[in-house]
């Protein structure tokens, strides 16, 4: 049989990139990149490319298993069906339904198939505790957009005159967006890389290189630059605001003379870039996925940044923050009354003016299993995900997860979350089923829709995940929820509602197609979902909950400044988390191709720092903070500012969560702090 060309995308991470894949004789051959596709034009990163070599990798889970006495034992699906639904109605019986939680890992995010229909099982079975990497990353953005905008908007870059590049490195993250900027800064862009490190695209702009966790001080610095000398947009903020007055009074104690100190940024560097932003035709933020997000202040930095962008007009304007259309598929939702986990200590991450989240707050996921608070939760599903490498606190969460009545994970591979596991089913990749793939609309600002094509069959004694949940969900009774049967029939159902169909994405535009169109019209019409119907810079909301109703700076709460003492012993900066471009977190560390290129994690540190310390290039080097100490090579880099230590996560064997905590957290969305941790070196 001749090769055949399918255009399909890839969800090896967020973005959906469009990709050409190449079948001959029922296998997966080859992928290219789909130059047809609007996002990613052609460009294909290191995992994507590895494709092939992920989907058959040897290391796949190939059949159901069980933990009988420490070792595993093969199992059928039936067999396996039988002992979970078993269990949970047994537990449902004992503890009530919320002594399950679902936790759903970042894949989960772009992939309908694997969250909708855990949801949809949550649902049915009645529990309110699907768990969610958005607890520590993506949802503070969100939640401080709608609080100050009433919506969510995108980063328009590829259309701005200026751009923050603030705490993202996409040349490791996000190829497309990278791309799009190198390709602006060709075209005369006014590119600024404000990040810890001098990233390379930071090398082809301004950098302003900011102390980890003072990011709101900055902004906040930004405001009293534009405000004071009278940059910002009037007829806009006059039209289309609240609480101007109260914000401009406020940022007057954030003057640059005042802040420098704070971020590490000269007050001439900050008026400098204040003045480039707010006088540009048009201008965007562009933030990096968590990097803002995971400080104990990190939904007030976003808040400011929201309002930076509505005192300079730059709001449903080209090249600013833009209003993109979700695409309308078929609901698979379940209403559960109860509440989750941790909405009572954060109400306003549960729960916005009647607009709920669909995910508990995993952070106290332990407390509730450890400690039985409120409830005890005595089962757990995990899909998609390796919370014992992912989640702060690593020894506390595998902790928690040995003292569970029932464990399953359903993953592609064995995992250390999978290890500790009762049962473990195999995952279908998502070239062996059929499905619908959109440009995520909170990472893109382009309302585009393939059909996500069936590639091969699945491999093994692999499972799809919808079909996991449809068949659980059937043994345990609840049939008339789950009455799908196969991969199409979930293609008409999630289509019918969108406005395309299967025909058109099949026949017509195997490419994909946009299923909306951009308009630029919030700012126009003056209509914004807030209780004011504005955008609201003083927020009530906040105040009556007892929070700032202007963002402040909030120093974390492991500095020089806040903790002196503790500063003296721990004497460096800790950041987590920097990304490689040929890993998603925990993913991708057993493709050769991909283990070759980054064989093992790296810690970047100036060389005054390795010198401090009696460190050369190269050394293995301990790196410890008040929760534990893990070891990794040292790579020395002008790159990266003195006193910091900047470390990759999603390693087992050096697993930077071992070194972070549950706690403190921030105190409107309960997210942890894993940007800027006091912690000391010394080589071993």
């Amino acid at each position: 049989m001749a090769e055949q060309l399918i255009k399909t995308d890839c969800i090896l991470c967020v973005w959906g990139c469009g990709i050409n894949a190449f079948v001959e004789d029922g296998k997966l051959t080859r992928i290219e990149g789909m130059t047809e596709h609007p996002l990613s034009r052609g460009v294909l990163c290191s995992r994507g490319a590895a494709l092939v070599e992920y989907v058959y990798s040897p290391d796949r889970i190939k059949y159901p298993m069980k933990k009988v006495d420490g070792d595993w034992q093969r199992i059928s699906w039936d067999e396996a069906l039988d002992t979970i639904s078993g269990k949970l109605g047994q537990l449902k019986d004992e503890f009530e339904a919320h002594s399950l939680a679902i936790f759903c890992g970042s894949i989960g995010v772009e992939n309908n198939e694997l969250a909708a229909f855990a949801r949809r099982f949550r649902g049915a079975y009645g529990t309110p505790n699907f768990l969610s990497v958005e607890s520590n990353c993506y949802r503070a953005r969100i939640l401080a957009q709608q609080l100050t905008l009433g919506t969510f908007l995108i980063e328009e870059p590829g259309e701005a005159k200026c751009v923050l590049l603030w705490g993202h490195d996409p040349d490791n993250s996000k190829l497309p967006l990278a791309n799009t900027l190198y390709e602006s800064l060709e075209k005369g862009l006014d590119l600024v890389v404000i990040n810890p490190k001098q990233t390379s695209l930071a090398k082809r702009g301004t950098h302003l290189s900011i102390r980890p966790g003072t990011d709101c001080a900055l902004a906040l610095s930004f405001l009293d630059v534009i405000i004071s000398e009278d940059l910002y947009d009037k007829e806009f903020v006059q039209k289309n605001t609240i609480g101007f007055e109260k914000l401009a009074e406020h940022v007057k104690q954030y003057s640059p003379e005042e802040v420098a100190e704070i971020p590490w940024i000269p007050a001439d560097d900050i008026r400098k870039i204040a003045r480039m932003y707010a006088n540009a035709e048009s201008a965007s933020i562009v933030p990096g996925t968590c990097a803002i997000d995971q400080h104990l202040n990190g939904l007030q930095t976003g808040r400011a940044f929201a309002i930076l962008q509505a005192v300079t007009g730059n709001i449903d304007v080209p090249g600013g923050w833009v209003n993109v259309p979700f695409p309308r598929l078929g609901s698979l939702h379940i209403k559960v009354e109860e509440e989750p986990i941790g909405a009572a200590e954060h109400p306003l991450f549960y729960r916005l003016w009647g607009r709920e989240a669909p995910y508990g707050q995993t952070m106290y996921l332990t407390e509730s299993i450890l400690n039985e608070k409120p409830y005890p939760i005595k089962s757990m599903i995990v899909t998609g995900g390796n919370p014992v490498i992912t989640l702060p606190d690593s020894n506390r969460i595998k902790q928690a997860l040995e003292k569970l009545n029932l464990l399953v994970v359903i993953d592609l591979f064995m995992t250390e979350t999978a290890k500790l596991a009762d049962i473990v089913l195999p995952a279908s990749s998502f070239v062996e089923r059929s499905g619908v793939g959109y440009v995520y609309a909170v990472t893109s600002g382009m309302p585009f829709m393939l059909l996500r094509k069936k590639l091969i069959e699945p491999l093994y004694e692999s499972w799809s995940d919808w079909k996991f949940w449809s068949e659980l969900g059937r043994r345990m009774g609840y049939s008339e929820q789950f009455p799908w049967q196969t991969d199409d029939e979930i293609v008409e159902y999630w289509l019918k509602t969108s406005g395309l169909t299967v025909e058109q994405l099949t026949e017509q535009n195997p490419e994909g197609a946009f299923f909306a169109e951009k308009k630029y019209d919030l700012g126009t019409r003056g209509e914004f979902r807030t209780p004011s119907g504005k955008i609201e810079f003083y927020s009530e909301t906040l105040a009556k909950y007892g929070y700032d109703p202007i963002p402040v700076h909030v120093e974390p709460s492991q500095s020089p400044t806040s903790n002196p003492e503790l500063a003296k012993e721990y004497p460096l900066i800790l950041t987590t988390g920097a990304r490689v471009q040929q890993y998603t977190h925990t993913q991708f560390k057993n493709v050769p191709s991909l283990r070759r290129k980054a064989p093992e994690p790296i810690a970047e540190i100036h060389p005054e720092t390795a010198m401090q310390f009696d460190v050369s290039d190269g050394d293995m080097i301990a790196i410890k903070t008040l929760k534990g100490e893990i070891s990794m090579r040292a790579r020395t880099t002008k790159d990266l500012a003195p006193k910091l230590v900047s470390i990759p996560h999603g390693w087992d064997q050096a697993n930077a969560n071992e070194l972070t905590a549950l706690e403190p957290r921030d105190p409107i969305t309960g997210y942890t702090e894993l940007k800027a941790l006091l912690c000391k070196i010394r080589k071993v």
